[in-house]
């Protein structure tokens, strides 16, 4: 841990809301990037990193310094979006790239440069969108280890600790979850490409 971040949650402990604040700036944008992609909505992430911020606010007492504060941070942030995930379980997701309603009609808005013709980007948007979709129906443990490992970057190790498992867990989810999308992946590609022909 830096002495910057070791400085601030000196001062945290003692009260410093503005120490507080800075700290969780530093932090912010991983933090609701995490929440988003398991979320899939940005109302949701950023309602859930506030419930984060607040849970780390009341419980940075309980923090010993012997760890990364980052780690720790995340772990919070994906705790608490597996907890409301799980509240939700029976309803339905909505994608993060979903369209704008217009008169009724659903329209999808995407910026593109000059070589990309209107076909392109709706096959691009289609695959993104299927790729989303496909990872937010993985078994919470699949999924927040695919977005930890292959979206936001972190090391087995970091995953390990956010998720409270051993770091051969964490590869045989990945492990397993990959295999998972890739067949689904596949199946669903084949099916949208056999549609389109």
């Amino acid at each position: 841990m830096n002495d910057l971040d070791s400085a601030l949650i000196k001062k945290c402990k003692n009260g410093d809301i503005e120490a507080f604040e800075h700290l969780i700036n530093t932090y912010q944008k991983k933090a609701y990037n995490i929440a988003l992609r398991i979320m899939a909505n940005e109302e949701d992430a950023k309602d859930m990193a506030q419930e984060a911020f607040i849970r780390i606010y009341k419980s940075i007492m309980n923090f010993r310094e012997e760890s990364s504060f980052s780690t720790w941070i995340y772990r919070i942030v994906t705790n608490v979006c597996l907890d409301e995930v799980r509240k939700r379980k029976n309803r339905v997701t909505i994608s993060i790239d979903a369209g704008i309603n217009i008169d009724g009609s659903e329209a999808k808005y995407e910026l593109s440069c000059d070589k990309e013709t209107p076909e392109d980007i709706y096959e691009k948007a289609e695959k993104k969108e299927i790729i989303l979709g496909t990872i937010n129906e993985l078994s919470e443990e699949y999924k927040s280890a695919i977005v930890l490992r292959d979206i936001e970057g972190f090391s087995y190790e970091e995953i390990a600790t956010i998720m409270d498992c051993s770091i051969g867990t964490v590869k045989s989810r990945i492990n397993r979850a990959r295999n998972i999308l890739k067949d689904k992946l596949r199946n669903r590609l084949e099916l949208s490409y056999k549609k389109t022909v």
